[in-house]
């Protein structure tokens, strides 16, 4: 998605927990963070955390040569990411994941994987 946006001439960030696979796929500019998946900006709550997220975003965005430029923030997560995981995850699978749920299962009994 950021990449047709940047072709229509507008600047993005992705801000990613995995920014090796924005680096494998070309993305638009990335902000790696190492923090819980659905804490793309911090900690719930923590307004200051997620401001510095917000800060290094738009910092990127206005210093970054062009896309394909990565900056990781060094900041650490302010508890235990296990929990913080573990709260994350809804009580039921979206459509999205039971698919492609589905999808590995066929693959692996087809012996695709």
């Amino acid at each position: 998605m950021a990449r047709i946006i940047e072709a229509a001439g507008v600047p993005t960030v992705t801000v990613t927990m995995m920014p090796i696979l924005s680096d494998k796929y070309r993305s638009s500019r990335t902000l790696g963070v190492q923090f819980p998946f659905g804490h793309s900006f911090g900690a719930v709550n923590d307004r200051a955390m997620q401001r510095r997220t917000l800060d290094a975003a738009l910092q990127l965005l206005i210093n970054a040569p062009g896309p394909e430029a990565r900056v990781d923030v060094d900041e650490q997560w302010p508890g235990d990411v296990r929990e913080a995981y573990k709260n994350w995850q809804p009580d039921e699978p979206s459509p999205i994941v039971l698919r492609s749920m589905e999808m590995i299962r066929q693959a692996s009994q087809s012996g695709t994987i």
